[in-house]
């Protein structure tokens, strides 16, 4: 178990942070702990409406907190390419990437702009490019680090590459623990490579346990009176969005952190309670796996690296 707050977040003056979802839950709560402590936020955010929202919300709280609103659709890469061409143009040098956002549906199957299955290309394929292509600028920064959100649903996940899009058999349940899944393995195979190119970029993880977002109301929209039922009882499960978000801020920030670890609950299950490094999956840390993953993702994104 590690003794850590909000309140240890060091000096973040002079580092640019990207947090991706900064609109809302565990987004907004890393973003506005980032700006508390001097960083310039950038809040890449789907909807520029709430990302302004969001925003006011934490200037209000913090009168002087640098903060950039922009807009950045994870589930289509035309829209990635373009915030990552202006945001390396305005910020040649980052020095932290949250991939942070998420989606999670148990309706019916739904793709991307670009006719990926919808958990797969926003949170695993949109990520991926989007690291990618920001990786000369935070190649530039002095010691950048970059933080994948994982989650509890990846430890069953089991990743089938004959079927990624789930087009055979889908579950929304199932889609999104292989897709928190590809997250590990993505977060894992990106300090393998970063170390054997010598990188000055670390890559860590971490996951919330079960944290009280907006994301479980959202999943079960679809299903109307009841889905909010079902809804409102998962709430009443979950963790604080201020604990939950606790082990994304120590990967973030906490000094010493290396690369390839991974942070979470300590409770069981870790599912809740306070934070502890925890361990992914077999299935996430097999460089097989991430060898698999990688080629994959290049390939349905056309973003090569590393």
């Amino acid at each position: 178990m590690i003794n850590w707050t909000a309140a240890d977040v060091p000096g973040q003056t002079g580092r640019v942070a990207v947090v991706t979802g900064a609109n809302s839950g565990l987004g907004l709560s890393t973003a506005t702990e980032l700006a508390r402590r001097g960083a310039r936020v950038v809040l890449a955010v789907r909807d520029l409406d709430a990302g302004r929202r969001a925003a006011a919300g934490i200037r209000a709280a913090n009168p002087r907190a640098e903060l950039e609103v922009r807009r950045l659709d994870l589930a289509s890469l035309a829209s990635v390419r373009a915030f990552a061409d202006e945001l390396a143009a305005d910020h040649p040098a980052i020095d932290l990437l949250v991939n942070n956002a998420g989606v999670v549906l148990v309706g019916q199957r739904r793709t991307t702009a670009d006719g990926f299955e919808l958990h797969l290309g926003t949170n695993v394929l949109g990520h991926f490019a989007l690291t990618g292509l920001l990786l000369g600028a935070l190649g530039r920064a002095e010691a950048a680090r970059v933080v994948s959100l994982s989650s509890v649903a990846h430890k069953p996940a089991v990743l089938d590459f004959d079927d990624l899009m789930s087009e055979r058999d889908f579950s929304g349940s199932r889609a999104y623990g292989r897709s928190k899944l590809g997250n590990t393995v993505f977060g894992l195979e990106l300090d393998r490579r970063l170390r054997a190119a010598g990188s000055s970029i670390t890559s860590v993880l971490a996951h919330p346990g079960v944290t009280g977002t907006n994301l479980a109301p959202r999943a079960w929209e679809d299903y109307g009176l009841a889905g909010r039922v079902l809804a409102r009882a998962f709430l009443l499960q979950t963790q604080p969005v201020d604990r939950g978000v606790l082990p994304q801020l120590y990967a973030a920030t906490a000094p010493g952190v290396r690369g390839g670890q991974f942070f979470g609950p300590s409770g069981r299950g870790e599912r809740r309670g306070h934070m502890a490094e925890v361990r992914p999956s077999a299935a996430a840390a097999d460089p097989a796996t991430g060898t698999r993953l990688w080629a994959a993702a290049q390939d349905l994104t056309g973003v090569t690296y590393l």
